[in-house]
């Protein structure tokens, strides 16, 4: 009766925003300073678009709504951040790559590889300027914003076919029902 769900931690929407977390809590630490309000926010912001997307996997099986409401949680979690970064970059004055400039494309084709996991990026984040590895996380965000409306068109489009957890008990009980008045 209950619909199964994955693993969230295959879902790639979840793996890029695991990776954001990690650098933006290293960020924070690197180049943010203590007492900072900023810090708190962005780390709760990446945070939440990692853990909403492991609540909403793990309500799925019962709640279509509520997989999608917290879907889309996470979507807006991450936009958060987005802007937080782009804030960042814009009152000191530092470039935001263009989604076409060859550092972005870089980071892209990065990206692709579906053994995606914070080693992927831990020596740019360690060694590279503030700038970078902002536009690296900005980057990533991209990815992992656009690999949720993916998920989220998928998940409106399955509730739409197949409804929620409501929909298919009635749809089973009144085949029951048909089955035995049937027998009958």
């Amino acid at each position: 009766m209950l619909t199964p769900r994955g693993d969230y931690r295959t879902l790639l929407s979840y793996q890029k925003s695991e990776v954001v977390y990690q650098i933006t809590y290293r960020f924070c630490r690197r180049f943010l300073h203590r007492g900072d309000r900023t810090i708190d926010q962005m780390v709760q912001a990446a945070r939440s678009g990692k853990q909403n997307i492991i609540e909403g996997s793990k309500a799925a099986p019962t709640s279509k709504e509520m997989e999608i409401k917290l879907t889309n949680v996470a979507r807006a979690s991450l936009e958060e951040l987005l802007e937080d970064y782009r804030d960042f970059l814009k009152v000191r004055d530092l470039i935001i790559w263009d989604k076409n400039s060859r550092q972005a494309r870089y980071v892209r084709r990065i990206g692709q590889n579906p053994e995606i996991s914070y080693e992927t990026y831990r020596e740019f984040v360690d060694t590279r300027s503030a700038e970078v590895v902002a536009n690296i996380a900005i980057c990533l965000i991209h990815q992992a914003n656009y690999l949720l409306d993916q998920q989220l068109k998928r998940l409106e489009k399955d509730f739409l076919q197949d409804g929620g957890l409501r929909e298919r008990m009635t749809r089973l009980r009144l085949q029951e029902r048909d089955r035995q008045r049937l027998k009958r």
